[in-house]
């Protein structure tokens, strides 16, 4: 399965985004689909995670803030991003997981800069 990002872009502080990872192949069988990002000079990190079982969970830094999504019928996972701050800035991906650790190819990402 092929994953493919977007909806990056720049937003002010406090403003909101919308990223989508769009699928080649079905993900209904797939356990985990996760967004990662990675930041200048920083390691890739989980962000938010979905499971075909309907959990979700997140990094601390963004609870509350943004809200993972998957629909199975269109092959895509969506990121919601609110109240988004200048540590937010990073180059998004998504992959997928069967119960641990991300086991698809890394696309390009999207990326998402947030300033005034």
């Amino acid at each position: 399965v092929q994953l493919v990002e977007s909806g990056g872009g720049l937003v002010q502080p406090g403003g909101s985004l919308r990223l989508s990872c769009a699928a080649s192949g079905s993900i209904s069988s797939i356990y985990g689909m996760g967004w990662y990002r990675q930041a200048p000079g920083k390691q890739r990190e989980l962000v938010a995670r979905s499971t075909s079982g309907g959990n979700t969970n997140y990094a601390d830094s963004v609870k509350g803030r943004f809200t993972i999504s998957r629909d199975d019928a269109k092959n895509t996972v969506y990121l919601q991003m609110n109240s988004l701050n200048a540590e937010d800035t990073a180059v998004y991906y998504c992959n997928y997981d069967f119960g641990s650790q991300p086991v698809g190819s890394w696309g390009q990402g999207t990326q998402v800069t947030v300033s005034s």
